[in-house]
């Protein structure tokens, strides 16, 4: 039988049976493999690394920026324009698609490496036994069978069973989320364990904290714990949001009435008498008209802008639809070590004597002798220094010791170490001697059952059973907190360390934990209120997890991974809902958890730092991954990375992702008003044979008004009740009720008035005159000017609140005058007008802000 971790089987995987089974089934032996078969493997099952792909080609990946209905319906009309002897429409046209297509290709090229990162993890060599010898060799090289020697400092180069340990402790942090490194053994555990309680073995990509071990390589490559992640990540397919579902549909929708339109009215066109030229100009100019060929662009470059500004806000935006994508979400699902918490193990507490001590509101100086005491032996019985680090629990003791006054380098000269009792899994406790005195700290069970005396007020007194009651209570105490414990014990005048092991007299207790981030309650608090869901899921044990998240306020409700693992999918989702801390969690929990939330119907932003994060990070509506902590495979796979790893940063995301939106649905309905509008006239005028406004004059209208206006648009101030609305539906889209009657209802008072104003400049012409096109030409850009101040007041924004819409409009106020005014007319077909000429203007102003102005209040009436 050959043993293969595969996620389908469980009798048979390396974790639940003795470790001899174990080399046996992989044709082994503890001494090691020899070349020959070393070589034969490495045929077999291949080099042990993190295989990408062949990935996308650049090219590929630019070629793909294009594939839009909306863009291809645009280069259609490049294409009748140029037909048509209309290259500056073309170039128009062709300069727009193009640089809307280059700023896709890089978003999506720099994604792209997100499978590269994972390659990263790998060690760059390892020390395996070959031919009974220890050698170092390339960590590729490690094949399954390989037994490896692994020290302190050593990154795991493969997953494996462990055969040996000596004092051995794993940093697993990055795969399951435990915030303290792991004691592992070589005893095999139960069937159904959980990963981050499978102590008997190692997994590719982790780090050895203390000790020594002697694994035997089980799996290499993709079929490691990482490599499972990465082919996750690789099956995992891009999804859309759904501003940008909604923008392909518009292009579809858009596209098909273009064909529809010109269908029916180049034909009557050349019934009617009109030249081919003439019909397909008309043609194109339908097309202009009816698409928002500055659409694309508006709205990348209005989430650029808002990218900008949250980058200032410690939130790196990767991927730019995630900003509209934020004003969606209703359910955050977060990981606890390192983005609800500190990510550091922190003393909170100290017991002696029936006096418990609050570390954090303690002061310097004010602290009693066996305060005192306990901080000096958790500094002097500790192999971790300030400046270098080591294991998170020996550098929480120094850090409380420094804290409190302690100059520890000082007392470390002063109180040289004469012996020692090093740290192991099996006595749970470590000794060193100084000189007259013993100091001893380890788990409370043991360092109680060496004790036979307690120091009190009064001295050392005998440890009483009601003394030793007490103890225990408070011992039970701190674990219902979710401290991590460690007692505190010191001999006088021991003669070797060996005699540390018995009558010792009890100090006191240290509570540590990693903490909660002091801004992370109140972010949570705003975020709810916001109408959004937390949830916290870790690898971490449900008892931990659950007191974290009862301090935040996100809940107490918890579901293990265990128990998450026996649900079928229809019950995962009745349940998910009502949870609120998962907990001992895998990686395919997580990914589960997210379907099963996103199946409700729920938008979720997932956040995370480590490697077991990224499957959930890339399926996620947001994917938000932390920046300082963060490995580099969860940023690659988020969307979002906080600069700050501060969940506070999270709120201030959505805030601004919520405002984008706003403005981008301001932008979004000024730009479609002013195109409904622009084919109600063409369509209307051409079916009397009028080519009112020419497929270069509709371009101008859509540069000036949909180009600096709309995009100042996107800087608009939010709104002051951004966070106290629910979260927008998603399904609604933006193009909703509200919406189409504010389109339709503008764009019928523009279209009705520029048509009497047609009538009224043609005189019965029966032939289109440049000064009658000039003046619908000119009457319509300062209609939208309008009808943008009307949208912008149905949005609740206050007229002079944005100077740089006040520029953008006047910019585009004075460009208008230059293609009346200078040679430029003659490209436009326009020609100067007089006051006389401009005071008609003002009155179809006046005539049509009423009627915009009652469509507002309808559609403010239709919203609510």
């Amino acid at each position: 039988m050959r043993i293969r971790c595969e996620r389908k089987t469980v009798s048979d995987q390396p974790h639940e049976v003795p470790a001899e089974r174990v080399v046996a089934s992989l044709e082994s032996r503890r001494e090691g493999l020899t070349a020959d078969e070393v070589q034969r493997r490495l045929e077999e099952h291949g080099e042990n690394e993190i295989v990408s792909g062949d990935g996308r080609p650049p090219v590929d990946i630019f070629i793909a920026q294009f594939d839009s209905v909306l863009i291809w319906v645009l280069l259609a009309a490049a294409v009748l324009s140029i037909w048509a002897r209309h290259a500056v429409d073309a170039i128009l046209i062709a300069i727009i698609v193009v640089a809307n297509g280059i700023f896709g290709f890089v978003q999506d090229y720099r994604a792209e490496r997100s499978l590269e990162s994972l390659r990263e993890l790998a060690s760059p060599t390892a020390t395996v036994r070959r031919g009974k010898e220890e050698r170092e060799v390339d960590a590729t090289e490690i094949v399954p069978g390989d037994v490896v020697v692994l020290r302190s400092g050593d990154v795991v180069p493969a997953d494996g069973r462990l055969l040996e340990t000596t004092d051995l402790e794993v940093d697993e942090a990055a795969l399951t989320g435990e915030s303290v490194p792991v004691s592992k053994s070589s005893d095999a555990v139960e069937s159904g364990t959980p990963l981050a309680e499978r102590d008997c073995m190692v997994y590719k990509g982790t780090n050895v904290t203390r000790g020594k071990g002697v694994v035997v390589v089980a799996q290499t490559g993709m079929e490691t714990e990482v490599g499972e992640i990465a082919q996750e990540l690789a099956a995992t397919e891009e999804t859309q949001t759904p501003l940008q579902s909604e923008l392909d549909e518009l292009g579809r929708k858009l596209g098909v009435g273009v064909l529809v339109l010109s269908a029916f009215v180049a034909p009557l066109l050349l019934l009617r008498g009109t030249d081919a030229v003439q019909a397909g100009l008309t043609a194109v100019s339908l097309a202009v008209a009816a698409i928002p060929e500055g659409l694309p662009a508006v709205v990348t470059l209005t989430l650029a802008l808002g990218v900008r500004q949250m980058s200032k806000e410690n939130a790196l935006v990767r991927r730019l639809p995630a900003v509209e994508a934020l004003g969606a979400v209703d359910v955050v699902c977060t990981d606890k070590t390192g983005t609800l918490t500190k990510g550091q193990m922190t003393v909170s507490r100290l017991w002696v004597n029936d006096t418990v001590i609050d570390v954090h509101e303690s002061e310097k100086g004010d602290r009693s002798e066996r305060e005192e005491l306990l901080l000096r032996i958790g500094a002097l019985c500790n192999d971790a220094t300030l400046e270098d680090g080591g294991d998170p629990t020996e550098r929480a003791l120094l850090e409380a010791a420094d804290r409190h006054g302690l100059d520890v380098d000082k007392l470390r000269s002063e109180t040289p170490r004469t012996g020692e009792v090093p740290f192991s899994s099996e006595r749970k406790w470590m000794g060193t001697v100084h000189d007259n005195v013993g100091y001893v700290k380890g788990a409370p069970e043991v360092i109680i059952s060496n004790c036979d005396r307690i120091l009190t007020a009064d001295g050392p007194k005998p440890l009483t059973e009601d003394r030793l009651e007490r103890i225990e209570t408070t011992v039970r105490a701190f674990g219902d907190d979710a401290l991590r414990v460690l007692a505190t014990a010191y001999r006088e005048d021991p003669t070797d360390a060996d005699e540390l092991a018995d009558g010792l007299t009890f100090v006191g207790l240290a509570g540590m934990i990693d903490p909660p981030r002091g801004e992370v309650a109140d972010a949570i608090a705003v975020t709810k209120r916001a109408g959004i869901g937390v949830k916290m899921v870790t690898g971490d044990n449900a008892r931990t997890a659950r007191t974290i998240a009862d301090s935040l306020g996100i809940g107490t409700a918890v579901l293990e991974g265990r128990t998450l693992e026996r649900m079928d999918e229809e019950t995962l989702r009745e349940q998910v809902a009502s949870v609120d801390v998962f907990a001992r969690t895998s990686p395919e929990h997580k990914v589960r958890i997210l379907r099963a939330l996103q199946a409700r119907g729920n938008d979720v932003a997932m956040t995370g730092d480590g490697v077991n994060d990224a499957p959930a990070l890339k399926n996620a509506d947001v994917g938000v991954a932390m920046g300082i902590r963060g490995t580099d495979v969860a940023r690659q796979a988020s969307d979002i990375v906080l600069l700050d790893d501060n969940y506070a940063t999270i709120e201030r995301a959505v805030e601004r992702g919520r405002a984008i939106f706003d403005n981008v649905w301001k932008f979004v309905a000024y730009l479609l008003t002013a195109n409904v509008a622009e084919v109600a006239i063409v369509f209307l005028a051409s079916l009397y044979g009028y080519l009112i406004l020419p497929a270069v004059q509709l371009l101008w209208i859509n540069l000036l008004t949909d180009g600096l206006p709309a995009l100042a648009l996107g800087v608009d101030p939010e709104s002051g009740d951004v966070m106290e609305r629910p979260p927008r539906d998603p399904d609604r889209g933006i193009i909703g009720r509200p919406m189409l009657g504010l389109i339709s209802g503008i764009g019928t008072v523009t279209t009705v008035v520029l048509l009497a104003l047609m009538y009224y400049t043609l005189e019965g012409a029966t032939e289109v005159t440049p000064y009658a096109m000039t003046m619908v030409f000119t009457a319509f850009v300062f209609l939208e000017f309008a009808g943008l101040y009307v949208i912008r007041w149905l949005r609740e924004t206050p007229t002079l609140s944005n100077p740089w819409l006040t520029a953008a409009v006047a910019t585009s106020a004075v460009l208008q005058l230059a293609v009346l005014y200078t040679p430029l007319n003659q490209y436009f077909g326009t020609v100067p007008l007089d006051l006389a000429d401009w005071g008609i203007i003002s009155v179809i102003l006046v005539v049509s802000l009423p009627g915009y102005f009652g469509v507002a209040v309808l559609v403010r009436r239709l919203e609510r």
